[in-house]
Order: structure tokens, then sequence, then C-alpha cells
């Protein structure tokens, strides 16, 4: 069973297209009412896409408040501190994680799935090793198949 990924309700997806067509005037009144205060800009193009990105994150809110909240403090941290904290990610992979490996001259390509399985042509898997073995054939090392860092690895070089 493959995954799709989310999409937006009808009527957000209405307000967006309908953003090109609107008034100058208009735009201005829907900036101001999704954000609280004037636009710093008057530029067409800089209103439409920031509106339209907004539309999409209070709709995105409702289902992915922690996730939205995270990914502001990464922000945050970042401004103030100038780098970023790693993640804690429980040593998983996050979802939308899109891993290729190359192998007997074909290409073989794993999604992580939001619930954290594994989705390969289709089809689910609970782990990178049934993949992996379903590939060559053999007993392998699902991450060490796909190229992942292990250990020490981990700890040092990913964030």
């Amino acid at each position: 069973m493959k995954t799709t990924p989310p999409t937006l309700p009808t009527a957000v997806l209405a307000r967006i297209a309908a953003l090109p067509k609107m008034p100058l005037k208009m735009l201005n009144a829907e900036w101001r009412a999704l954000f609280d205060h004037d636009p710093p800009l008057t530029h067409r193009r800089f209103l439409e896409r920031r509106i339209a990105y907004r539309l999409q994150e209070l709709e995105w809110n409702k289902t992915h408040g922690p996730m939205l909240e995270e990914n502001r403090q990464r922000v945050a941290a970042f401004v103030e501190q100038g780098t970023l904290p790693p993640r804690v990610r429980n040593g998983k992979l996050m979802p939308g994680s899109i891993l290729v490996r190359h192998f007997d001259g074909e290409d073989h390509q794993v999604t992580v799935t939001a619930d954290g399985d594994f989705d390969y042509r289709g089809q689910l898997f609970s782990s990178l090793s049934a993949i992996a073995k379903r590939i060559t054939g053999t007993q392998w090392s699902g991450p060490r198949f796909f190229g992942l860092p292990t250990g020490s690895k981990r700890k040092e070089g990913m964030r």
C-alpha cells in the first residue's frame, strides 16, 4: 500500500488559487487578517506567496501543531546561537526521508513513512533489513546496506 502526501481542504486550495486574481487592496487586507499587521512590502508576488504559505501553515497546524512548534523552536535557537542543536529522533529516520541504493545495475528507492515504516515499490516494510534482503536475496544490515551512519558516526555526524 503506497502512502499519499496530505492534501489541503478544497476551501483552502480555492483561497490560494484566488490570490493572483485579487486586487492589491484585497491582498493587503488578507495579509492584515492573517498576520495582524501591515505587510512589510506591497509587492504582489511577495504578498501572494506569503499569504499562500500562511494559509497552508494554519491548516497544517491543525493536525501537526507539535511538529511546527518544534521547527519554530529550532529556528529561534539557530537565530539566537548561530548553530542548530541535534534533533532528538531516538535513532529513527525522519518521516519523508528517501533512501536510494544502486545495486545490481538498478536504483532502489525507499521512503520513510509517517508511522516509521518503509515504503519500497508500493509495499510497506517494518525494517530496512527486510528490504535489503528482498533486494539482494541475502541477509544484510539494512542501515549499512543503505549507507546510514551507525554507532559513533551517528552521534558525531548526524544533526
